[in-house]
C-alpha cells in the first residue's frame, strides 16, 4: 500500500469498528484452533500492528509481525512491543516450521502478492499441525475505489477460498462469510456513494455514535449461532498437515 494508507491505518485501527471486528474473529479462531501453542504466531502482513497489539493483550503466546513496508513494520513493533520485520509473503524470511499459527488479513488478495508463492511460503514456515487463518475480501463484483486505493487485485467466495487452500496443501479447511448484516450498507457505499476513481478508501475514523452502531452489528452477528450465506469478508481457517 501507499504510505498515506498506512497512515490512515495507524490512526484508525485501534478504534475503527472494522478492525476491532476482524481482530475479534481472528482471536476466536485461534482460541478454537490454536495450532501449536508452544510456537509463535506469525502476522503475515501486519501493517502498523493493530492485531499484534490485540494479540499481545489477549494471549501469552509469542508472536512476530512481517510487512512489506519496513516503516509500517517499525510502527507495528513500537505499537505492540513484539518483533516485526520488513519482508514479503512471497519469500518469507523465516526457517521452515517456525510457527505454530499464522494469520493474514487481506494480504493474499493484494496486487503485489503472488498467491501461489505466498501460500507455499506460509505452508513452509508453519509447523505440522499449525493453523492458518486468512481474512479475504468477498465477491469480485464488490471491487471498488477502496480496492484501487489499497491495491486489492482479487476478491473471493467462501468456496473459492477453500479450494485455494486445499490446492496449496492445507487440510481441515473451513471457510465462511462475516460482516453479513452490514453487507447492504457496504454495497451502497462501494457501488453507489463512493464508486468514482477519486474516492478514498473506507479506512477512516467514524463519528463515535456511528462506529458504535456498526461495531454493535458485527458483535451481534458474531454471537449468533448461525452462519450467513453471504458477507463482506471471507474468513478461512486450515491446518498445515
Amino acid at each position: 500500500m501507499e504510505d498515506a494508507e498506512y497512515d490512515l491505518m495507524d490512526a484508525a485501527e485501534d478504534r475503527m469498528w472494522w478492525y476491532r471486528a476482524v481482530h475479534a474473529r481472528l482471536l476466536d479462531v485461534l482460541e478454537r484452533r490454536p495450532g501449536r501453542p508452544a510456537l509463535p504466531v506469525l502476522d503475515a502482513g501486519c501493517g502498523t500492528g493493530g492485531f499484534l497489539r490485540r494479540l499481545a493483550d489477549a494471549s501469552p503466546r509469542r508472536a512476530v509481525g512481517l510487512d512489506y513496508n519496513p516503516r509500517a513494520a517499525g510502527r507495528a513493533a513500537a505499537k505492540s512491543g513484539l518483533p516485526a520485520t520488513g519482508g514479503t509473503v512471497n519469500a518469507l524470511p523465516f526457517p521452515d516450521a517456525s510457527f505454530g499459527a499464522a494469520v493474514s488479513v487481506d494480504v493474499i488478495c493484494h496486487a503485489g502478492v503472488d498467491e501461489a508463492a505466498a501460500l507455499a511460503e506460509l505452508h513452509r514456515v508453519l509447523a505440522p499441525g499449525a493453523t492458518l487463518v486468512l481474512n479475504l475480501p468477498a465477491y469480485a463484483w464488490l471491487h471498488s475505489a477502496h480496492d484501487r486505493r489499497v491495491h486489492t487485485a482479487r476478491r473471493y467466495t467462501a468456496s473459492s477460498a477453500a479450494r485455494l487452500l486445499r490446492g496449496a496443501g492445507f487440510a481441515e479447511v473451513s471457510a465462511g462469510y462475516w460482516n453479513s448484516l452490514l453487507l447492504p450498507l457496504m454495497v451502497l457505499q462501494r457501488k453507489v456513494l463512493a464508486r468514482g476513481d477519486d474516492h478514498a478508501s473506507d479506512v477512516a475514523e467514524f463519528p463515535r455514535w456511528l462506529d458504535r452502531v456498526l461495531h454493535g452489528a458485527t458483535e451481534a452477528e458474531r454471537r449468533l449461532p448461525i452462519s450467513f450465506p453471504a458477507g463482506g469478508s471471507v474468513l478461512v481457517a486450515a491446518t498445515r498437515p
